[in-house]
């Protein structure tokens, strides 16, 4: 059972969430784990880093059967992803040169500004912001790398990469199989950068929204009930943030497996007093709010589902009290200055390098009293952070 959601009240009822796709049917889970990671800029992506690195001394991440990511966790799940082949794992499912192949170069872009610097040239130079972004991507980790590049189901888990349709409002999902919008069709083994498909992802709206990406109509299959399979749909699609309509990366592993592990380095909407009355700021301060609600809402799902036991595994987030977990062993991570992490801002903007730790210290931290509470009681407790001399403030 996991700990409470701060941004969930207890007493809400059960929430099952209309999926609106025909790829997994929620009511028959295959046996197996996934992996969701939530969106939340460079912030998440360094929270996510520390937790998969938990996740790998655990010898639990190859065996997870999906990993599913939005946004910020699309930048850790497809470096993940791009450099399994690489992961050299021993006979307890541990790879030792995690921290070389996917954490060093991470902590690379982490150390640079991409948003702010993608908006201007956008504005002013020929490209979208968008493709900005995406380029930032192909300098710093992909090169041109695509989809294919993922591993395949028999040598890894299936790396779903999910945006939002501007055009159907339905979740977008790249992985190496096929991409597919459960309106229009699916494009079986494509060619689509990774960088591409991560900048989707982490189309964050308004200004690094929208991205667009053009298709041949004649690469995209239909099982015949789909109601857009036809120009323009199949021939550009016009993305934004896959946490427009997920922002945990959740929807394609509740509904595929039986245990579901859960990692949540959201932003909270912060309370205003005095909101602004321009139509440009006023929109802005909707568009939190419903961004809010979506992610309330898909925690009370996850979070309720295992209460009920629909399904197995665990939920953290940057916003969890460790000691919550009463479990032997954590490692000293004060509220007080979790709580500092996790006001972080949204951006994929430079941190310095003792946050970046703090960040990975505190992801690690937290799934590791998460997954010996609820997952794998006997797993012994770690000596220490991966920083040390940083932990978590």
């Amino acid at each position: 059972m996991p700990e409470p959601d701060p941004d969930v009240p207890a007493s809400h009822p059960v929430q099952v969430l209309a999926t609106g796709s025909d790829h997994d049917d929620p009511r028959t889970p295959e046996p197996g784990m996934a992996l969701s990671m939530s969106g939340g800029g460079y912030r998440a992506m360094l929270f996510h880093l520390g937790s998969v690195w938990r996740l790998n001394e655990l010898g639990c991440l190859k065996s997870l059967k999906r990993i599913s990511s939005v946004s910020g966790g699309s930048i850790t799940a497809a470096m993940l992803g791009f450099k399994w082949r690489q992961l050299g794992f021993d006979t307890n499912g541990v790879a030792a040169n995690y921290v070389s192949a996917v954490v060093a170069p991470i902590r690379g872009l982490a150390s640079t500004t991409i948003d702010q610097a993608s908006i201007l040239s956008g504005i002013f130079t020929p490209g979208s912001i968008s493709d900005k972004v995406a380029s930032a991507y192909r300098d710093h980790l992909f090169q041109h790398a695509t989809l294919q590049d993922l591993p395949d189901d028999a040598s890894g888990p299936r790396f779903v990469i999910n945006a939002t349709s501007v055009q159907t409002g339905a979740l977008f999902r790249f992985s190496r199989p096929y991409i597919a919008d459960y309106r229009v069709g699916r494009v079986f083994n494509p060619r689509v950068e990774l960088a591409k498909a991560v900048a989707a992802s982490s189309a964050f709206p308004p200004v690094l929204s929208p991205c667009t990406i053009d298709f041949d109509p004649a690469s995209w299959v239909a099982s015949g009930s789909e109601d857009l399979h036809r120009p323009p749909f199949t021939s550009r699609v016009v993305l934004s943030d896959g946490g427009v309509y997920d922002n945990l990366g959740l929807e394609t592993t509740w509904k595929r497996y039986d245990t579901i592990l859960v990692i949540n380095g959201g932003g909270k909407m912060a309370p205003e007093e005095s909101p602004h009355t321009d139509w440009a700021r006023h929109a802005i301060r909707i568009n939190d709010i419903i961004d809010n609600q979506v992610r309330s809402l898909r925690a009370r799902q996850v979070i309720d589902s295992f209460t009920s036991g629909l399904r197995k595994g665990s939920y953290w987030g940057i916003r969890t009290d460790i000691a919550a977990y009463s479990v032997g062993g954590a490692l000293p991570c004060p509220l007080a200055q979790t709580t500092v992490l996790a006001g972080t801002p949204t951006r994929l903007k430079e941190l310095p390098a003792v946050t970046q730790e703090r960040l990975i210290n505190w992801g690690y931290a937290v799934c590791d009293a998460a997954m010996r509470k609820h997952v794998i009681t006997t797993a012994p407790a770690p000596a220490t952070f991966p920083y040390p001399g940083s932990a978590v403030g």
